[in-house]
C-alpha cells in the first residue's frame, strides 16, 4: 500500500518497518539503501537489528532487577549484622548468667541452645511481621513482577530458608563464644 505522506491527515517523522530475510544483514542493507536512494534521495533510512532493539528497551528493566537484588542482598547482610550485634549484647549482658549456669552444671550444648532459642524468638518475629508487610504490599509491587505471582509460594520459601539460614549463622558466633566462657571469668565480671 503506498500513502503519500502529504495526504495523511497527521504524518509522523519517524516510521519503523519490520523487515524479515534470510540475507545478510549488511548485503540487505546496502540493498534497500541504494534501492530507496534511486527513488527518492530525500529519504534518510537508519537500520538497527531487532536484537538491538529489544535489548535497548530492557536496558531500564535489568538495570531495576539487578538494583533490585543488590539492595536485597544490602538487606540481608544489615539484617544479619544487627542480628549479630543483638545476640552479642545479649550474650555479654547475661555473662554472669551464662557463668553462674556453667558453674552448676550446664555444658556447652545447652548453653549454645538457650542463645539460638532467643535468637530464633527474634527471628520468628521478624519473619512473621516482615511476611505481614511483604503480602500487603505485594499488591502494589504487582505491576512490577514479571512471571511471578505477588504472593509467589517458592518466592517467599526461598526468603525465609535464607533468611533463617543467615540468622542462624550470625546466632551461632555469638553462642558459640558464649559456651566457651570460663565460669569464673564470666562470675567475676559481675
Amino acid at each position: 500500500m503506498f500513502m503519500p505522506v502529504t495526504q495523511k491527515e497527521h504524518p509522523e517523522q519517524d516510521v519503523t518497518i519490520l523487515i524479515r530475510s534470510q540475507a545478510s544483514l549488511f548485503g540487505l542493507i546496502s540493498v534497500l539503501k541504494s534501492t530507496v536512494q534511486q527513488i527518492n534521495r530525500g529519504i534518510d533510512m537508519d537500520f538497527t537489528p531487532f536484537d538491538s532493539m529489544v535489548e535497548v528497551s530492557l536496558q531500564r528493566d535489568r538495570l531495576m532487577a539487578h538494583l533490585s537484588g543488590f539492595f536485597g542482598l544490602l538487606a540481608v547482610l544489615l539484617a544479619s549484622v544487627g542480628l549479630y550485634g543483638v545476640i552479642t549484647c545479649m550474650v555479654e549482658r547475661r555473662t554472669s548468667e551464662i557463668g553462674v549456669r556453667m558453674a552448676l552444671g550446664a555444658d556447652c550444648a545447652s548453653i549454645v541452645h538457650l542463645v539460638l532459642r532467643e535468637a530464633s524468638v527474634l527471628l520468628g518475629l521478624g519473619l512473621l511481621i516482615g511476611m505481614a508487610l511483604s503480602l500487603a504490599g505485594s499488591r502494589v509491587a504487582a505491576a512490577m513482577l514479571f512471571g511471578l505471582k505477588p504472593t509467589d509460594f517458592v518466592t517467599y520459601v526461598l526468603a525465609v530458608a535464607s533468611l533463617s539460614a543467615f540468622a542462624a549463622l550470625a546466632s551461632f558466633l555469638p553462642a558459640r563464644r558464649a559456651s566457651r566462657l570460663d565460669p569464673m571469668v564470666a562470675l567475676r565480671n559481675e
